[in-house]
């Protein structure tokens, strides 16, 4: 078939780092010709240096990407739309609804993205979840502090990647900080917090998250997070190295909260900590999981979700049902402080060490640095296999730990 006849893909933005890339692999892998709907393409070098077709799109307009994509669909025809991007999986959900191509409940989605209308619906079908208030003003989140007892998390209702997020242990920390998120502050594409903020009781215990492919559990993800006050994601396991019965329950509380919110549709991503109660839903996340998890559950899994992402979006058999095949591990490589960087050295020697099977830097001499407390301090990562959890473990941290970053 001619690239001229392949069926169009539509990815709507994409994620900066990680699978966003892979998406685009799989659609041509799968015979068909990706092309990425962006307001500045730039943003993704990826694009370029893998010779890919871009539409330049106001995304924030619905009807603009509706437009772009029935444009799409009248040319060659278009064989699916969607994102890798936890902010536009909302939109492209609506999209392909209306142009009758396969997809997920664009009102699930919208729910399940504002985290005090998700905490509300799972906390009403009896999912264990933190105690919260949603509120409006700094007064309004002491208050709301007060009445949970301190320490609590406060959070932006919408976003990802821990950006905003941060352990408060009094009332003016509380104060100071949701007077920051209500008042300039941004997230990372830029659009502003809208005046809303969560604030919820602090569940002291490992952090885990399970993958999940229409209600079906793939595999639960063992989290290191950095230290308090916030919650950087520095590593993961796969498959988390729990017996049988704590990734039993994982697992079903991550299926009772999708169920509950309607998102039993291909992939989601939910967050959990284990703590006195036992597993506790942090957050339910209507995507694929970012932070590479994709690529740790294919190698210690053997299942691509990214492909079957690809696949369900254009109404495609896939595959996903998981087979215990080995263990693995990556480590984020956090920036060191704020700054111009020098130089990166020993990705070689990491490269060479025993099981390592990827190191991927993201920076380059003279690029800025700063230290933001959330997935923008990673510059880079390191992921290994093992046979077991301990050595996957060990040599993904060995390869970390090869790299230095000089900064001036």
């Amino acid at each position: 078939m001619t690239a001229a006849r392949q069926r169009w893909f539509a990815a709507v933005e994409s994620n900066t780092t990680g699978s966003g890339r892979k998406f685009c692999a799989a659609a041509r892998a799968r015979g068909l010709r990706p092309v990425v709907l962006a307001k500045d393409p730039a943003r993704y070098p990826y694009i370029a240096e893998d010779g890919l077709d871009t539409l330049v799109v106001d995304t924030s307009d619905l009807d603009a990407v509706r437009d772009a994509c029935r444009g799409l669909s009248d040319g060659d025809g278009l064989a699916g739309v969607t994102s890798s991007s936890e902010y536009f999986v909302g939109t492209a959900a609506a999209v392909a609804h209306g142009l009758g191509l396969p997809a997920p409940d664009a009102a699930a989605i919208a729910r399940c993205r504002d985290k005090s209308a998700q905490r509300a619906a799972l906390a009403a079908a009896g999912v264990p979840v933190p105690a919260f208030r949603a509120v409006r003003d700094a007064d309004g989140a002491v208050r709301a502090a007060e009445e949970i007892g301190c320490p609590v998390v406060l959070k932006p209702v919408s976003g990802s990647g821990s950006v905003g997020v941060r352990l408060c242990h009094d009332a003016t920390d509380v104060h100071a900080w949701a007077t920051g998120l209500l008042g300039d502050w941004t997230n990372e594409r830029g659009v502003p917090g809208g005046g809303t903020i969560l604030v919820e009781e602090y569940v002291d215990g490992p952090e885990f998250s399970v993958e999940t492919f229409d209600a079906e559990v793939v595999g639960v993800v063992g989290k290191h997070v950095g230290r308090p006050p916030y919650f950087v994601e520095t590593g993961h396991d796969v498959p988390a190295p729990l017996p049988e019965q704590q990734l039993s329950a994982l697992g079903a509380g991550a299926r009772a909260a999708i169920i509950a919110l309607g998102l039993t549709w291909g992939a989601a991503h939910t967050e959990l900590r284990s703590g006195p109660r036992g597993p506790v839903v942090i957050e339910v996340n209507p995507r694929l999981a970012g932070g590479m998890i994709p690529e740790l559950v294919q190698l210690a899994m053997g299942v691509d979700l990214v492909d079957a992402v690809v696949a369900r979006a254009c109404g495609l058999p896939c595959a996903h049902r998981p087979a215990a095949v080995a263990h693995a591990a990556i480590r984020f490589l956090l920036t060191p402080g704020a700054g111009t960087v020098t130089a990166v050295d020993g990705v070689r020697a990491a490269r060479g060490l025993p099981g390592v099977r990827e190191v991927r830097i993201n920076v380059r001499p003279d690029d800025v640095v700063t230290v933001q407390h959330s997935f923008k301090d990673r510059l880079g990562f390191a992921i290994a296999t093992g046979s077991d959890a301990a050595t996957a473990a060990r040599c993904a941290t060995a390869a970390a730990e090869c790299i230095r970053f000089g900064l001036r």
